[in-house]
């Protein structure tokens, strides 16, 4: 998700202070912990026993007695939840940290309050030569299409206007964008993409998946200070919320360069699990394959990210039959199943992890048609990805299983997208193909492993929201009370596994992080809600007091600011 140079806002951010770390064995206790064991089921203890490293050295059941001495120093948990840290398995870090940089149109309700919103946007910043930003979704505006670039005109003409839609499949411009990328009515549409036009053939003012390039490649590129100064913004926006890992879907050489930058300053907090943006860049990062995990296991690149579609909101994901509410097409392809198998051949040949977003049932066919080829030469534990897989044909579920049994295969979902996309997916498909929609128990069912996450920016990255989606399928105002498509809840464990072990899992960190164990990290969060028995209202709803990584505080909800007291000295 490239973002527009951002040199002229002379953003002064105060850099977050370093964790603080016990330089000796430290007790947790007092607290009321729960992780995932290693059986797969809840496991509770009450107190942790870490090293000087941040690495677990023990746990404490009810039962047992807790030491009382051969620590240096003592963390009260004052009786709260304790939690391993969260991940969020499919996110978008420098994404997330520009959105919050930029134009964000993610709370407007109308075309006439985002209009509002940017208009404001661009009195308050004359000196900008692009304004940029994103979240628009037309879907909740209930437009009913797309909005124009004469409706951008009539607000700012005077310089480009360049907006990523909510799912960031789509860009919204204005004449003035349109005309730095050289889009006209001539312009022809190129493979993977739309340029939604008008009745006469003139570019309507929105861009489709593979044609956003168009523009795109006019846009200033930030600047090192610039990517800087989002990743900060984005880490701290993930452990606040109790995220202390997550796998970054689409890494550039900059967004790379970014995070060596920052685990070289000592600045890298979060655990990243990076896939590179395609064949290009995984391999000008990673070389001959996967890097080895760097910064006391921060940040490791994984493998590579490939695209087979778009997405549902613009038309993009691909279907095996025709839009309910556009007949006159079934979405866009992105790659052939012989381009896909050359792709997938080449990174596999190297190691590299394998991460493809597809979203439409064609798209998943297609895909696990792949990946069961591929699987009779390359063997062993691949852990192959699909990442969101919001519309699978039921009659393609065995293919799935087939795959999960030879190579593994990793159902990297975004719970909240159900409950935000309900509506809209009910509308592009149709009822005959809600059965595969958002099918979490199905994938689990066939072998699958659930990694979930967010999407971030695209959603927020609130794992709370998520997890409280996945055990119930009700919306934030409770719709509907029984739940869409009831039968594809997953059980509380299943949620906690889905956000904790089984996303470290997904990105080969299993041996890492993503539980608490000997041997392991301590990345662990106290929260005030206990998400194996509170309802999924109370849920959404967490407050996160505290979030650790690798045994070094780097939240504290009272000190947000920073300043937060870490482990204390056990008195002699």
């Amino acid at each position: 998700m490239v973002r527009a140079g951002l040199a002229a806002l002379a953003i002064t951010l105060a850099a977050p202070a370093a964790p603080e770390t016990a330089w000796a064995d430290t007790l947790v206790d007092n607290v009321q912990g729960q992780t995932i064991g290693a059986d797969g089921h809840v496991e509770r203890f009450k107190a942790l026993l870490m090293d000087d490293a941040g690495v677990v050295k023990a746990l404490f059941h009810e039962g047992e007695k807790t030491p009382k001495k051969g620590f240096q120093y003592r963390i009260d948990g004052k009786g709260r939840i304790m939690l391993p840290g969260l991940i969020d398995a499919h996110a978008h870090v420098m994404g997330t940290g520009f959105a919050a940089l930029t134009l964000d149109l993610s709370e407007t309700t109308s075309l006439a309050d985002a209009l509002e919103k940017i208009a404001a946007y661009a009195k308050a910043h004359p000196d900008r030569p692009w304004l940029i930003g994103g979240g628009w979704n037309q879907e909740r505006w209930k437009l009913g299409r797309f909005p124009t670039a004469a409706e951008l005109d009539a607000v700012v003409s005077d310089r480009p206007v360049w907006l990523e839609r909510a799912d960031g499949h789509a860009n919204w411009g204005n004449s003035a964008a349109l005309k730095a990328g050289g889009v006209t009515a001539a312009t022809p549409a190129p493979s993977g993409g739309e340029i939604i036009r008008l009745a006469d053939g003139s570019p309507a003012g929105v861009l489709v998946d593979n044609a956003k390039a168009l523009v795109q490649s006019h846009v200033p590129p930030p600047t090192a200070r610039d990517n800087d100064a989002a990743f900060a913004l984005a880490q701290r926006e993930f452990y606040r919320r109790g995220l202390t890992a997550v796998a970054d879907m689409g890494t550039s050489m900059a967004d790379w360069q970014t995070f060596r930058r920052a685990g070289d300053a000592n600045t890298l907090y979060v655990r990243i699990m990076a896939y590179g943006a395609g064949i290009e860049n995984t391999v000008a990062i990673g070389g001959p394959g996967p890097s080895p995990w760097l910064y006391a296991d921060r940040l490791r690149l994984n493998g590579v990210k490939l695209y087979m579609d778009g997405a549902l909101g613009s038309r993009g994901a691909w279907l095996k039959a025709p839009y309910h509410d556009r007949p006159d097409t079934r979405g866009l392809p992105n790659l052939t199943q012989t381009q896909l198998g050359n792709l997938m051949s080449r990174a596999a040949m190297d190691n590299f992890q394998i991460a493809v977003h597809a979203i439409g049932d064609e798209a998943n066919a297609v895909l696990l048609g792949a990946m069961e080829d591929l699987a009779q030469t390359y063997k062993g534990d691949r852990r192959w990805r699909i990442e969101h897989a919001q519309v699978i044909d039921p009659a393609d579920w065995p293919i799935a299983e087939r795959v999960a049994k030879s190579v593994g295969l990793i159902a990297s979902m975004q719970p909240v997208h159900q409950t935000s996309d309900r509506l809209m997916a009910e509308a592009r498909l149709g009822p005959e193909r809600l059965a595969g929609a958002y099918a979490w128990a199905s994938a689990k069912a066939h072998g699958a492993v659930l990694a979930f996450g967010s999407d971030t920016p695209v959603e927020l990255p609130d794992p709370w929201t998520g997890f409280a989606a996945a055990i119930s399928r009700i919306d934030a105002d409770g719709q509907p009370p029984l739940g869409w498509q009831p039968q594809e809840r997953v059980g509380r464990e299943t949620a906690l596994a889905g956000y904790t072990a089984d996303a470290a899992y997904a990105g080969f960190a299993e041996k890492r992080f993503g539980r608490l164990a000997p041997g392991l990290r301590a990345d662990f969060i106290f929260v005030d809600t206990d998400p194996m028995t509170a309802s999924p209202e109370a849920i959404r709803k967490t407050r996160v007091f505290e979030t650790w990584v690798g045994g070094g505080k780097v939240w504290d909800a009272d000190k947000p600011e920073g300043g937060a007291a870490g482990a204390e000295p056990v008195k002699k």
